[in-house]
């Protein structure tokens, strides 16, 4: 068989927007015919980041994708094997010579997997073409650029769904001899996921996404502003196009587009302008945190600023620990929250935040495992907003402000009447509201009356919030104000801080990640409300 193009969809699961898709079909009259590819990579699933929730909304996503390829005469391929396998076998039977996949900024497993893919391609002689898709850019060497870059990126017109019949038979035929056992999707239990999965989460795929962003462009956007932090309105007044993004049901640039063009809309209310401008700044801080991951592929599991190393390492409390991760803690704001989390995959970035606090400081737990744990839990997962939020948190970043959220005020700020609470901690349904919010407080008499005990019917708080919280930042300060770690701050913020001059600057082209610092400059030093 004649060569052909290799389209290797990642998580990047669409085909309108596509640039390695629309890329390679311009190319078929030169390079040949076009095999579209996804893994499922064991390696990748076995990771402890992975959760059987994001492997079910990708097989979602999958069938829908399968069916925009099939519209144009494309099967999709998917195939159960780490990349380097699955690469081999399609070289192989096609010939490729040319491998095009969008650029992914994913965890430390991925990363190392595109390194081995860039060393197999260059000694097999293969052109690995890899096209950016959100405004990350790789290579980035001045960080002051960065803003007018992603703009730029986002102001090209969204490339259009492919049209037309590209099927070519020599593929089929040239692909025959897949096994099975390549050919066949395995179950959750088979990649060895929890057998955990929300049973209220959102459900993949392309379809999915453009429902969510039309019900928000058009009707819930007038709620965004104001109705974000609250657990009790945030379900409806977020976006909820966190998932899609995060698995590429919809571009970046797609939503941008979008939104900006509602807003612009003379007819539109000016509540519901105000809160699509403001997804658009929340759009922007998207990418800006994953160009932190970018940069510094090490901020998964190492400070960014490594002048807080040993502030929490040597003190892990696994009681802690299983207090917070069961809904255990006695704070019913905290409780609750885990509680929807474990039902829909999803809560608030207000409600995240406070959890990352609480771990961090009254509780005194290290971000990795804490946001090891979160990450199986969020559906939305996305490696580079996700350890940067960790760590920002945390107060391990060296350059932000320190944040501690109460969740005692919490609750009296978001939730006064105990409407969430009462939501999703039934045992706390017959409290009543004088002592909803700090039940740990309410009298023997009280207990009795409405017959809920403290220390029986719900837990007792793990530590005295006042005071844990208070030694807490005492430590950290005591860390913050020593010499080498104010010495240190100044490199963090050059490589790190957001910065908003004019930006003329040079791509690198496609690299072969042979550095460790693949990604590029960006974060935020009052940024508190980054939210879908």
């Amino acid at each position: 068989m004649s060569s052909t193009q290799l389209v290797w969809f990642k998580r990047d699961l669409r085909v309108t927007d596509h640039a390695p898709l629309s890329h390679a079909l311009s190319q078929v009259a030169t390079h040949g015919p076009v095999v579209c590819l996804y893994c499922i990579e064991p390696a990748l699933w076995a990771q402890p980041d992975a959760a059987r929730q994001h492997y079910h909304f990708v097989l979602e996503c999958l069938r829908d994708l399968r069916e925009q390829l099939q519209r144009i005469g494309l099967p999709l391929y998917v195939l159960h094997a780490n990349a380097i396998e699955a690469l081999g076998v399609l070289h192989t039977a096609t010939a490729f010579t040319t491998l095009l996949s969008h650029e992914e900024t994913g965890n430390a497993a991925s990363y190392a997997r595109d390194i081995a893919v860039g060393q197999w391609t260059q000694h097999n002689r293969i052109t690995w073409l890899e096209l950016p898709q959100f405004g990350v850019e790789r290579g980035l060497q001045v960080r002051a650029r960065w803003a007018a870059q992603w703009e730029r990126h986002m102001g090209v017109l969204p490339l259009l769904a492919p049209t037309g019949n590209w099927h070519d038979p020599r593929v089929s035929n040239g692909l025959s001899h897949l096994t099975p056992a390549m050919l066949r999707v395995p179950s959750a239990d088979q990649l060895g996921l929890s057998t955990h999965e929300p049973t209220h989460r959102q459900r993949g795929g392309r379809d999915n996404a453009l429902g969510v962003l039309n019900s928000f462009l058009n009707e819930r956007s007038g709620s965004y502003r104001g109705g974000i932090s609250s657990p009790l309105s945030a379900p409806t007044a977020c976006s909820r196009l966190s998932p899609y993004l995060t698995f590429g049901c919809v571009s970046m640039r797609e939503v941008v587009q979008a939104t900006r063009h509602a807003a612009a809309q003379a007819q539109l209310p000016a509540r519901n302008r105000q809160g699509l401008n403001a997804m658009v700044s929340r759009l922007h801080w998207h990418c800006h945190f994953i160009q932190k991951l970018e940069t510094e592929p090490a901020i998964e599991w190492r400070n960014m600023h490594q002048g807080y190393n040993g502030l929490r390492e040597a003190d892990w409390n696994d009681t802690h620990f299983q207090a917070l991760t069961t809904g255990q803690t006695g704070w019913p704001m905290v409780d609750a929250s885990v509680a929807m989390l474990q039902a829909t995959g999803w809560i608030n970035f207000r409600m995240r935040a406070m959890l990352v606090s609480v771990a961090a400081y009254p509780l005194w737990l290290h971000w990795r495992d804490v946001g090891t744990w979160l990450a199986t839990q969020f559906l939305d997962y996305e490696p580079g907003i996700h350890w940067s939020q960790m760590q920002m948190q945390s107060g391990t970043t060296g350059i932000n402000t320190t944040r501690v959220y109460n969740p005692v005020k919490q609750a009296q700020d978001h939730d006064p009447q105990g409407e969430f609470v009462r939501r999703w901690l039934p045992a706390l349904r017959q409290v009543p509201d004088t002592w909803l919010l700090e039940p740990w407080r309410m009298p023997e008499s009280v207990q009795q009356n409405c017959g809920v005990r403290v220390g029986i019917d719900i837990p007792t708080p793990v530590v005295d919030l006042e005071l844990a919280t208070r030694q807490a930042k005492q430590r950290l300060h005591t860390y913050r104000a020593q010499d080498h770690v104010r010495a240190g701050k100044a490199s963090v913020i050059k490589r790190h801080a957001s910065q908003r001059a004019p930006i003329n600057g040079q791509r690198s082209g496609t690299p072969t990640r042979q550095t460790a610092s693949r990604r590029t400059a960006a974060v935020s030093t009052k940024q508190d409300t980054f939210d879908f």
